[in-house]
């Protein structure tokens, strides 16, 4: 059941952080389920770009729900050793298809992609998902203008709006500015399975005459009250295992 696949990722991400003393649970918690959709949906011509790096946990959970990484490996998340950094290496072998870290460069790599299937004429779709806050960077303003400009039609930008960037800036109507760049925009709950599933993934929206952006509407911390509200002090933080066991709890509710 989807509901329970969604509780195991989450109680994951928490394991992870908690035994490594270090990552990001709230920025990969508002991403769960968008995640999740695209790996359950996507066809094997899609191909998948996390452009915020910070939320690996997350990606490194749903990678590992759908057998591409073991359960095993995910206990080393963020040891010396291990092929699962604090933010992801390349590594097409396990699903993962660009290092990131500095925010705003994994989208114009989505776009890079997505212009090398336009060439070829392969099919399938590229899809990225960029944080509020990246949206600050100037490569994610002209990786859009280069986008409409190149028609990349198989391009899907999916907004994860948790709000992170109010902390610095003012937020900006983001559906307001992706429709100024000659985007097609859509705006849904990021945590509703279904939206997600029918805006990226039913046969009558696959086709649009323009590169498309998701603003998927997410709550930073989603499914941890203690995190919904502080979620700037819980921004990069690991729990004590008093904190973890309590978390836990409230995930299986």
């Amino acid at each position: 059941m989807p509901q329970e696949d969604l509780k195991g990722i989450r109680l994951n991400i928490l394991e992870m952080v908690s035994r490594a003393g270090e990552g990001h649970i709230p920025s990969a918690l508002s991403v769960v389920e968008l995640l999740y959709s695209i790996h359950l949906n996507k066809t094997k011509n899609d191909q998948f770009f996390l452009s915020k790096g910070h939320a690996s946990a997350a990606l490194y959970a749903v990678l590992a729900h759908f057998g591409y990484i073991t359960k095993s490996e995910l206990d080393t998340f963020c040891k010396y050793d291990s092929v699962l950094g604090g933010h992801p290496h390349k590594n097409p072998e396990i699903g993962i298809l660009n290092s990131s870290g500095s925010l705003g460069h994994g989208f114009p790599i989505a776009a890079g992609y997505a212009l090398s299937k336009k060439i070829k004429n392969e099919p399938g779709r590229v899809f990225c998902i960029i944080g509020d806050g990246e949206t600050n960077e100037g490569t994610i303003w002209e990786t859009a203008m280069y986008a409409e400009q190149l028609k990349l039609l198989n391009l899907v930008a999916i907004i994860d709006n948790n709000k992170s960037q109010t902390r610095a800036m003012t937020s900006i109507n983001l559906k307001d500015k992706f429709l100024s760049f000659g985007w097609e925009v859509r705006e849904i709950n990021g945590h509703d399975l279904s939206e997600i599933a029918e805006v990226l993934f039913n046969k009558n929206n696959i086709n649009h005459p323009k590169p498309l952006c998701v603003i998927a509407n997410t709550t930073k911390g989603k499914g941890i009250r203690e995190m919904e509200s502080n979620f700037f002090t819980w921004h990069h933080k690991a729990p004590t295992e008093l904190e973890l066991e309590m978390f836990k709890k409230e995930v299986l509710k």
